[in-house]
Parts: C-alpha cells; structure tokens; sequence
C-alpha cells in the first residue's frame, strides 16, 4: 500500500500502523503523533544548550514502539527527525535494542550518550 513515505501520505501511513486498543478516538492518536514534535523539541534542546532529558526521550520512543511496533516506530522516526539529529536516534534506538549497531551505518552511535543511558 505505500512503496514510499512522502510528507503527504506520512500521517495516512501512521494512522494504518496505528495499533491501540485502549485508545477513544482520533485524540488519542494525535496526541502519539506529537510526541514526534516533542522529540524533535527535545534533540533541538539538546543540540542548544547541552541539556539531553534522557528519561523523557526513552519514554516518548517506547510510547511509540508501543503503539505502532518497532519497525514502523523506526521508520516514522527516521522519517520526521532531521539527519542532524540521527546520532542522537540512533543511540536511543540502540540502547533500547530497536536497531542493530550495523543498521543505519552511515550513523555513528554516540558513546557519551550511551554511556549516560547505560548507567540509567
């Protein structure tokens, strides 16, 4: 049904792979759709001022996996945050066992990061 995400069909493409059976209505899946919008808040923060709130990251990326499953999950991610901020993804998605170390190689795993995550 989609050979390839375009910024037109990339909402219909969530809205298909969307899988939450506690969810009321059209609110709800806005509201996961945003946390899109908050990571990208929350990596452009970072980049700013230094400051990476990991724990908020982990939670809004585990929501996501929760709901539209880990591939799918990836492939939106991959899709909404800009390429300057794939470093930072790709560690998360890394430390949370999403994405294989050979995945992506043209992206480097920050190790400063992950040395934060491991010690969470």
């Amino acid at each position: 049904m989609f050979e390839k995400i375009t910024p037109a069909n990339w909402l219909m493409f969530a809205l298909h792979n969307y899988d939450n059976p506690q969810a009321d209505g059209e609110e709800e899946f806005q509201d996961d759709v945003k946390r899109f919008k908050y990571l990208k808040r929350l990596f452009r923060k970072w980049k700013t001022t230094g400051e990476l709130k990991t724990r908020l990251i982990i939670n809004h990326i585990v929501v996501l996996h929760n709901v539209f499953g880990v591939e799918v999950c990836c492939t939106l991610l991959l899709f909404k945050i800009e390429r300057e901020f794939w470093v930072i993804l790709k560690t998360f998605l890394f430390y949370l066992n999403y994405i294989k170390d050979e995945e992506l190689k043209s992206v480097k795993i920050n190790k400063t990061i992950l040395k934060s995550l491991q010690e969470l």
